[in-house]
């Protein structure tokens, strides 16, 4: 892993919590722009790229529940491939979406909510679209995507931020709510469903798709959730949770094998 980026002392991280932050937006604010210039430079610069239809990026989304990122893209693959038309995914048995899915893991239930889904859009909207979902405001398009089966809080997210409706509302997944606790972001009881809200209003819409991708990527490669590599982080200065975790196990040289006699 290369060297930690340098950090300037002194900044003002808020203070751990109980369920929310007990410091002032501004200074949460504050805190939050200096955690993404610190991350831009770590990582890059991440501009806003969008994947697809919104209807596409939601049973994406589905997929991607509870898996990696190589296994709900071969469901997404498989699931295409078989529906090439998505009345031919409402209109197939449960038993055979969950076949095309299989790869992605609880293939049963995710098949249940996509057919759910297609058939409840259809009914609705007399076919299988949610391209009228360009002309609402964001707050409408949130409520109507919550009303579907299966969609919580972060899947209607992903859809309004990934897809082309390119809509400035934070996901907030695991890596996203841990880091930002131990942060002092967000207070430490604080959990996913909990943090949308509190983040949301500190996230400048600007910046909302940098902040979702780069502290996953932090979470992923730097501040794991059992042994965080604090010691790497560009953060440790003013990160609340610096060195109280246990950190990685420091690898062991072996000892060079003694030659054979002869």
């Amino acid at each position: 892993m290369s060297a930690p980026t340098p950090c300037a002392p002194g900044l003002a991280i808020c203070a751990p919590g109980p369920a929310v932050c007990a410091a002032g937006l501004p200074t949460r604010r504050a805190s939050l722009a200096q955690v993404l210039r610190r991350l831009r430079r770590a990582y890059g610069p991440r501009p806003w790229r969008t994947w697809g239809t919104p209807l596409d990026e939601l049973v994406g989304t589905i997929l991607s529940q509870n898996t990696n990122d190589r296994n709900s893209d071969a469901a997404w693959r498989r699931m295409r491939a078989t529906y090439p038309q998505w009345n031919g995914a409402a209109d197939a048995p449960p038993a055979a979406i969950a076949a095309a899915i299989r790869p992605a893991g609880l293939h049963r239930q995710k098949a249940r909510s996509i057919r759910a889904v297609l058939r409840r859009i259809r009914s609705e909207r007399g076919s299988i679209t949610l391209d009228f979902l360009r002309r609402w405001p964001t707050q409408r398009i949130k409520d109507y995507l919550l009303s579907l089966p299966g969609v919580g809080p972060k899947t209607a997210a992903c859809v309004l931020l990934f897809s082309t409706l390119r809509r400035p509302v934070l996901p907030v997944d695991t890596h996203v709510c841990r880091v930002s606790r131990r942060l002092g972001l967000i207070g430490p009881r604080t959990n996913a469903e909990q943090a949308h809200g509190l983040l949301a209003a500190i996230v400048p819409p600007r910046s909302v798709y940098a902040f979702h991708v780069l502290m996953i990527e932090h979470g992923r490669k730097v501040c794991h959730a059992r042994r965080p590599e604090c010691g790497a982080c560009c953060l440790n200065d003013v990160c609340p949770s610096a060195f109280t975790l246990p950190a990685p196990p420091t690898p062991t040289k072996r000892r060079p094998m003694r030659p054979p006699r002869i």
